[in-house]
């Protein structure tokens, strides 16, 4: 922007100023003058009409004489501030107010022609030379016998209608100033509503640019400015957000790499000068297959991961048991459970329940959510496994009575590589990637899961599939 969108509006409120100001003073003017000049030759011009068809024609038929058509037009013309003229159509003037009668030495108009007004019945100059200055004149005929004996004609100044003509102009001036400054509180609601948002939002357009996606605007509108200002917002917090999450799980994947590579080359080396001695290292390459295997779990949960982050990843939807599904990883963990004696209660709607999803995905999402309740269930415990049907949604509890989650660690349980300080001190081997994967795998199925837990108490997860038509 810098600054050219402000000039710019700013230029075209001058250019409309003064477009403004020539609009006025030449097309007004000139309209008004000429609607003026034309109101005003048409009264004349029906004045002169009756005088030609009163006073003047009695005067070609000797009903009136020409003194006494003299004195009634005289006084006509004073009373309009006019001059009137009677002319035959050579030119010779018969009568005018402005002159004393001289029957013998008559006036003579010089080059008169009454076509002069062309297809109007007025004229505007110095009518033949006539007068010093411009005059509008009217014509109207007299006739006789269908035949025109002469012509009324009445002059009037134009500056009577110059002078009307200016106070409209003077009125007219006078609203183009009204509109020019309710145009510059218009320029002044554009700068406070638009310009200034405007300018907030490209300053952090130019640092999110820069790399301070931190920074912090704020632009108080409930309209579209306002709404573009929030949305910008927030994505500038979603991508801080993001690169902060990304710096975290490369640091949780350096991590959770680094320590078992450490165990396995610091046990190595032991073995390899001695510190170790050879009766012992069965022992210790049992531990370093274990980290190894740990390594494997860690690097297949991130392929899965990133697989189900891909965009377009296709489910191979069917219609199955889930029911049938939660038996099978119910029985998977049959050993692990009689050693820590702790009891699996499926509580399953009807005998059988299908749903339409990824069987595969949705197995390993069960396995995910039960292998968690069982790690951090306590001896002489029991988890419960309930399947329930509403509004043609099949819907999966998988609860245990375990050590519970924090409060404030809820919300970040779905997160890569989390681990609550609780479960650190008892699930040494997880890699924080079970319900990460869980979740994603919910997901794709544009379904939910939720979580439920209290500190001490235990655990719920809830996850939603669609029932199967079928």
């Amino acid at each position: 922007m810098k600054r050219t969108l402000y000039l710019k509006f700013l230029l075209a409120y001058l250019i409309f100023g003064v477009f403004g100001f020539i609009i006025v003073s030449s097309f007004v003017s000139q309209t008004m003058y000429q609607r003026l000049l034309k109101e005003q030759a048409s009264t004349l011009y029906r004045e002169a009409n009756l005088i030609a068809n009163t006073y003047a024609a009695d005067l070609y038929t000797n009903s009136r004489a020409l003194d006494e058509v003299k004195e009634q037009l005289d006084n006509l013309a004073s009373f309009m501030s006019t001059t009137i003229w009677i002319i035959n159509p050579s030119g010779r003037m018969v009568l005018g107010t402005d002159m004393p009668l001289d029957v013998d030495n008559p006036r003579v108009i010089e080059g008169f022609d009454p076509t002069v007004t062309e297809d109007k019945y007025y004229t505007t100059g110095t009518f033949f030379k006539s007068f010093p200055n411009d005059v509008l004149s009217v014509f109207a005929p007299i006739t006789a016998d269908f035949k025109v004996k002469g012509y009324v004609v009445i002059h009037c100044s134009l500056d009577s209608i110059e002078a009307r003509s200016d106070n409209f102009l003077a009125i007219s001036y006078l609203l183009w100033g009204i509109l020019f400054v309710m145009s510059l509180i218009i320029l002044l609601f554009f700068t406070e509503m638009v310009y200034f948002p405007l300018k907030k939002i490209t300053t952090a357009t130019e640092q999110y640019a820069a790399g301070n996606l931190h920074y912090e605007f704020n632009v108080e509108s409930d309209d579209e400015m306002g709404y573009l200002a929030a949305m910008l917002s927030y994505m500038a917090q979603e991508i801080a957000r993001g690169e902060d999450n990304q710096k975290k799980f490369i640091a949780n994947v350096s991590h959770d790499f680094r320590s078992p590579l450490t165990s396995i080359r610091g046990y190595l080396e032991a073995m390899i000068d001695g510190t170790i001695p050879p009766e012992m290292h069965g022992k210790y390459l049992g531990i370093v297959l274990s980290e190894t295997e740990r390594l494997t779990k860690l690097t297949n949960g991130l392929l899965a991961l990133n697989n189900l982050n891909m965009k377009g990843v296709v489910l191979d939807l069917t219609d199955f048991d889930i029911n049938q599904v939660i038996r099978s990883t119910a029985a998977s963990f049959e050993g692990t459970c009689q050693k820590r004696n702790i009891r699996i209660d499926l509580v399953l709607f009807d005998e059988s329940l299908y749903v339409h999803a990824d069987e595969m995905k949705i197995g390993q999402v069960l396995y995910n959510l039960l292998d968690n309740a069982i790690k951090f269930s306590h001896h002489d415990s029991s988890i419960k496994i309930e399947t329930t049907e509403k509004h043609n949604k099949v819907f999966v509890s998988v609860k245990d009575s375990g050590i519970g989650i924090p409060k404030d660690d809820i919300k970040f349980v779905f997160d890569r590589f989390y681990k609550s300080d609780l479960s650190r001190g008892k699930d040494k081997k997880g890699t924080g990637l079970g319900l990460a994967i869980t979740k994603e795998i919910i997901n794709a199925h544009n379904e939910h899961i939720n979580v439920i837990s209290t500190e001490g108490v235990g655990t719920e997860f809830i996850f939603s599939l669609p029932k199967s038509e079928e």
